[in-house]
């Protein structure tokens, strides 16, 4: 049986048992919390995710990101890692790096899978859960990106020099295009809304 997660006035909230949890997470909690080793040669996220179990019952918040979504895993799931707030730790599947610029650092973004149960997500700004239809292509702002399912994005840029791969402020209108059929969760952007060739259908 699935452990369940309780999500009211800005907190999830999950019993014992052993979890991924973002950083200085749980907010509180009863008994302990306690910090695991997470273990593995290949683990890109483990400086975005702790391993954390729990006694009993733990509540996760984080005030920069007050908005907050839950995601069955009916299928792979690809998360933005510094926006996961807590997930079961067995949901786990793997972490990538997703470089919109290839060969460049500047951009990139590190990414974690889940494949089985859920997953909670904090965020800035409210979501939006957009579902891209097969031969459509939905393009979004790389800080406005939340999670996605389907086939891994590609980076777009309008116009790339090779000072946009040198400088430290990377390229401008730098977005993520994905490809449908495939879901996409976007926040608000912090700068211009996003962008769409073929816009998707909000659900």
């Amino acid at each position: 049986m699935a452990v369940l997660v309780t999500i009211a006035n800005g907190f999830a909230e999950v019993g014992a048992g052993v979890w991924l949890m973002g950083h200085a997470q749980p907010a509180a909690f009863f008994g302990d919390a306690v910090r695991r080793r997470r273990r593995g040669w290949r683990v890109p996220d483990r400086g975005r995710l702790d391993l954390v179990e729990t006694s009993a019952a733990a509540k996760c918040s984080t005030v920069s990101r007050p908005f907050l979504t839950h995601i069955p895993c009916a299928e792979p799931v690809f998360a933005v890692s510094e926006k996961v707030l807590v997930a079961p730790a067995e949901a786990w599947a793997g972490a990538q790096t997703v470089r919109p610029v290839p060969m460049s650092v500047r951009s990139a973004i590190c990414v974690t899978e889940f494949r089985q149960e859920w997953l909670v997500l904090a965020t800035a700004g409210r979501t939006v859960r957009i579902q891209v239809t097969d031969g459509d292509t939905l393009s979004a702002r790389i800080e406005a990106v939340v999670a996605w399912t389907g086939n891994r994005p590609t980076g777009y840029c309008p116009k790339l020099g090779i000072l946009d791969v040198l400088l430290p402020r990377g390229p401008k209108d730098l977005l993520l295009h994905f490809h449908g059929p495939c879901l996409v969760w976007v926040e608000g952007s912090k700068h211009q809304a996003l962008s769409t060739k073929h816009f998707g259908r909000a659900c």
